[in-house]
């Protein structure tokens, strides 16, 4: 049972839905950058894409090396979505092996070409996950 009044919980739905107006405004700005397809260097992909349940689906085709004004929804869907892990596998004390992500792998990305915070964007660079274990002495 909730201890909310309607009220309070309309209230609450009315902040909700005017946070997620406003979201839905910021990623509609477009934003100049340089597509990327690092797995098909020259290549061409071709996607559908539709942020909200209010908007209508958009088909994209875009060509490595090019620059585009895309909303900033699209940049970051590119930049967020655009890689697969490479699994490596580990030996534990008892020498049982066990998988773990070792690496993501970009695919394709949305380069930037004006000053955004690349935490923001979604921007991710190949990383190597790495366990460091104190020295011997």
């Amino acid at each position: 049972m909730s201890t909310m009044s309607i009220s309070q919980q309309e209230d609450r739905k009315q902040v909700t839905m005017q946070s997620l107006k406003k979201q839905c405004e910021k990623d509609r700005e477009k934003v100049k950058g340089i597509f990327r397809f690092y797995e098909c260097p020259g290549g061409m992909l071709s996607f559908s894409f539709r942020a909200y349940k209010w908007d209508p689906v958009q088909t994209y085709r875009l060509t490595d090396g090019e620059s585009y004004d895309l909303p900033l929804g699209v940049a970051k869907h590119l930049n967020k979505n655009g890689w697969y892990p490479k699994h490596h596998f580990l030996l534990d004390e008892a020498g049982k092996p066990h998988m773990k992500i070792g690496q993501k792998k970009r695919r394709f990305g949305f380069q930037s070409m004006e000053f955004i915070d690349p935490e923001e964007f979604g921007e991710a660079k190949d990383t190597e996950i790495v366990t460091a274990t104190p020295l011997k002495k």
